[in-house]
């Protein structure tokens, strides 16, 4: 799926389906916010939904983690559309290297040999330029715990792992968490569906991922959207307590 939909249960929240990775736009009174910015054509998509919402007013680009599949048009919404770019105090340097090179907890060459889908992500990132979304030269940090400042309010949750600065991002009023990749419902490294953490291949510390599952429940939040996969509707509690079963590959 590449069309933007909007989430069932949540006035206000549109997915937009990659088919590789997903993105948030979440709508308020005051500006749009993009919650991760998926691959550089994905600039696009966007613009395609602001002009269906009939917005022009996007103030901000969110980024859960700096991987490469989560920064994509963030430097262009920035310069094109004066969007603020906000990143995790503690992911900064993977946003905005040229050459990012992320700490993963097992080597990606055997997923590469054995796992369909680790292939068809890692061609997918290079036909899209994946690279070239590590442009980012302005942006503001958050940190955890932090409620920021941008439309929708959403409140940073801390939860290291899959990168040692990863946040989720909690909308309390909306009963919305965007987990990004430290809880998703498709690992895209092994076709895995359902609740579970992304493959060790791309997790820095699944052992630190599992913990931070707890932070990830003590939200109670309904309404769960990740990073990869469709949305969560039966609650957080239950898509944490399946993805400690399900582990990490």
């Amino acid at each position: 799926m590449t069309a933007a939909t909007p989430i069932a249960s949540t006035t206000g929240v549109h997915r937009v389906a990659n088919p590789l990775v997903n993105w948030y736009l979440l709508e308020a009174d005051d500006g749009l916010t993009a919650v991760d910015a998926g691959f550089p054509p994905d600039f696009k998509r966007l613009l395609e939904l602001m002009e269906r919402l009939g917005r022009s007013d996007l103030k901000a680009v969110v980024l859960t983690h700096g991987h490469v599949d989560h920064v994509g048009f963030a430097a262009r919404a920035h310069r094109d559309l004066g969007a603020t770019i906000h990143i995790p105090q503690g992911d900064v340097k993977i946003a905005t290297s040229p050459f990012p090179m992320a700490k993963s907890e097992a080597n990606p060459l055997p997923y590469v040999l054995r796992y369909g889908p680790t292939r068809r992500l890692y061609l997918g990132a290079l036909l899209q330029g994946a690279v070239l979304g590590q442009a980012i030269k302005e942006y503001e940090t958050y940190d955890p715990g932090e409620t920021l400042p941008v439309p929708g309010r959403p409140v940073a949750i801390a939860c290291p792992g899959h990168t040692f600065g990863h946040c989720a991002l909690h909308v309390p009023d909306r009963d919305v968490l965007f987990t990004g990749d430290a809880l998703v419902t498709y690992d895209p490294y092994t076709g895995r569906r359902g609740p579970c953490m992304v493959a060790r291949a791309a997790t820095a510390d699944s052992a630190q991922n599992l913990r931070s599952l707890d932070t990830l429940e003590a939200t109670g939040a309904t309404t769960v959207l990740t990073g990869h996969g469709e949305p969560w509707d039966q609650g957080i509690e239950q898509a944490v307590a399946r993805a400690r079963v399900a582990g990490s590959a």
